[in-house]
């Protein structure tokens, strides 16, 4: 029956502009059809759209695929380090007592450094990249600043320093308005959000992407994992040199 109604009020509407010149509504929330002195509420849903994505061919469609799969990966674990972060937050503002806090604190950060080291192993580097980039995004601090802030300034330097062996730095911002991978990042995940393939969870900074994502026109630049894959190729190339080489002996 709601169908049938619907379907009507739309020839309905569409007979009427053919014959008479529309005026433009007053949209607020609702929308008000009148007939015959009987008013009909519609309501209007708020609908958020982006740019169709523009891909120069079907290779780069395939980087930005791969690239959205290590997004998906990462992203539920810095939305995690948000959930805990904020827990311990609440918890401690109604501790009084420092050693209480002190002793709280210890027991989350294990737990926390239990809860992730064992997945963050299995992560690549690209992935481990954009963890970090997450949690500056959920959390508002970057990864190096929340270590300090719960442990120390020397444990985030050493966190820090080891993370620099593996070409990661924990000092990373999420910067979408002008960092290309952070466009993609935040790209994937509103796009996620609005599909419901990922739970949504506000960014404690301060960006409007709309508005990035209007200027950027749909456009996708993976020219940074083009050039990364090229290199890995070359690295790979002297090794199977060497295999045939030995076959050959």
């Amino acid at each position: 029956m709601k169908k049938f109604l619907y379907i009507y009020i739309i020839l309905f509407t569409a007979v009427l502009s053919a014959q008479i010149k529309d005026s433009l509504p007053n949209f607020n929330e609702e929308y008000f059809l009148i007939k015959d002195g009987d008013s009909l509420m519609i309501e209007l849903n708020e609908i958020t759209l982006l740019p169709k994505h523009q891909f120069k061919n079907r290779e780069d469609a395939r980087y930005y695929f791969w690239f959205k799969r290590k997004v998906f990966k990462a992203y539920p674990y810095a939305k995690l380090a948000s959930e805990r972060l904020d827990s311990l937050n609440a918890r401690l503002s109604r501790i009084e007592s420092k050693s209480k806090r002190r002793k709280y604190t210890k027991r989350i950060q294990k737990y926390v450094e239990g809860e992730f080291t064992d997945q963050i192993k299995k992560m690549t580097r690209t992935e481990g990249r954009i963890l970090i980039k997450l949690i500056h995004r959920q959390t508002g601090n970057t990864a190096f600043s929340n270590i300090k802030e719960l442990r120390s300034g020397w444990r985030a330097f050493w966190y820090n320093t080891t993370a620099n062996l593996f070409k990661l730095s924990l000092k990373k911002e999420y910067q979408p308005a002008i960092n290309n991978e952070d466009y993609l990042i935040e790209d994937v995940l509103q796009r996620a959000f609005m599909d419901d393939k990922l739970q949504s969870q506000p960014s404690k900074l301060n960006f409007d992407f709309f508005q990035i994502a209007a200027k950027k026109k749909g456009e996708v630049n993976v020219e940074e994992y083009k050039k990364m894959f090229a290199k890995m190729k070359k690295k790979k190339k002297p090794k199977k040199k060497q295999k045939l080489q030995k076959e050959n002996k």
